[in-house]
């Protein structure tokens, strides 16, 4: 154990002298508009419950009903006695509402990611991918072994010179996030995407995390929103954010789904989605049906919000979503400017390196519906009182 810890200390400690040792912020109680840490309430930014759906009654009611008839967890791998009929219904509604054939649900979205990744491509194979797609996205690809091939982050033109390299390869698959978490920008998605069906052995995967719930009229993401569904060959998302509840899907094709049901070793080789998640999402997904407003409602919000921020002199990059991030550049005056916010009752921690690349250091602001118009200006007001102090 002590050469362990000589391997590690001084690492942790190179970490703690640049402020880039991270620490969890322990909540208590729910993660809602409001949150308690040490005993003090706060305004909440942090929290991707861009819907408000985490404590709403009828999504907590339905994770409650599914431990009493199911229990606490699955006890089991899919494949060998962990598939429970919630998870068939919430596999059902979510191919529906996508209007697929079918979809497949996983623990996290990370594990889905894998699946689609490592499941559909190797050896010979190309991965395609925006510069400044989620780090699961990029594990997954490498863990695939085909080929990793970037472009230039929201670039259709990049991409089409990166993909004329793609008859060397088998089989090419495209990969980005629809909304970008760190920036809170969208990818000019129908050219790449007119871009990838010109190419006969590429296939165009969508990460909709950021997405789900909250873009199109429907709620199914940026594609819809768009109008280019049908030439999206693999659906990824998210139960845990705008569903309020926690897990990851993907939708396509029945061969699609039946395939990775048999070769997605993150699916295979693990316990399923606990019953009460699959309950609660199921619940979250109706309701996101059945009340547009409360989409509608947020991304009214934030356009107000990010207006109103670039009017006062912050840099919210490319933002055109409910995530607006507010540039500050090197690491010390994140660090400030989030402490100087907590002082005056509102959570929104520093993003820091490895999330993000060195020097660009940021807030992140991450909208719900249930945030106010005095929330916002409360938000605008104390972070123009700091400006000044941390330039």
């Amino acid at each position: 154990m002590s050469s362990l810890n000589e391997w590690l200390a001084p690492e942790l400690t190179d970490w703690r002298r640049a402020h880039l040792e991270r620490q969890p912020v322990v909540i208590e109680g729910p993660s809602g508009r409001f949150v308690s840490i040490g005993g003090r309430t706060a305004l909440n930014f942090s929290s991707n419950n861009y819907l408000g759906l985490t404590n709403d009654p009828r999504v907590k009611a339905a994770a409650q009903t599914a431990v009493e008839r199911f229990g606490t967890g699955a006890t089991s791998s899919r494949l060998v006695a962990g598939t429970l009929t919630i998870h068939a219904e919430l596999e059902a509604a979510l191919a529906s509402w996508k209007e697929t054939e079918a979809a497949l649900v996983f623990p996290s979205g990370y594990m889905a990611s894998l699946a689609a990744m490592t499941s559909l491509v190797g050896p010979g194979d190309a991965v395609v991918m925006d510069r400044l797609n989620h780090a699961s996205l990029i594990d997954a690809a490498r863990l695939s072994r085909a080929r990793l091939l970037v472009y230039d982050h929201a670039d259709a033109d990049s991409l089409r010179q990166v993909l004329r390299r793609a008859p060397q390869f088998r089989r090419v698959l495209v990969v980005t996030e629809t909304v970008f978490s760190m920036d809170g920008d969208l990818p000019p998605l129908a050219d790449i995407s007119e871009a990838v069906c010109a190419v006969p052995n590429a296939v165009l995967m969508v990460d909709e995390a950021h997405a789900t719930g909250v873009f199109g009229a429907r709620g199914r993401g940026i594609a819809e929103h768009l109008g280019i569904e049908a030439q999206v060959g693999v659906w990824m998302g998210t139960l845990s954010k705008a569903l309020g509840a926690q897990g990851g899907f993907i939708c396509g094709s029945r061969i699609l789904i039946d395939y990775l049901r048999n070769r997605a070793r993150s699916f295979i080789y693990t316990t399923a989605l606990a019953p009460a998640s699959a309950a609660a999402a199921l619940a979250a997904l109706r309701i996101i049906q059945a009340e547009p407003e409360r989409r509608q409602q947020l991304l009214a919000t934030a356009q107000e919000l990010r207006a109103a921020l670039r009017a006062a002199g912050w840099d919210t990059l490319r933002s055109e979503s409910h995530i607006i991030p507010i540039l500050l550049g090197e690491v010390e005056r994140a660090l400030a400017v989030a402490e100087a916010l907590r002082a005056q009752g509102i959570f929104l921690p520093a993003v820091r390196p490895p999330t993000i690349p060195p020097a660009t250091c940021r807030l992140r602001i991450s909208l719900t519906a249930e945030h106010t118009t005095e929330d916002c200006q409360r938000l605008l007001t104390a972070l123009n009182a700091v400006k000044d102090a941390v330039a």
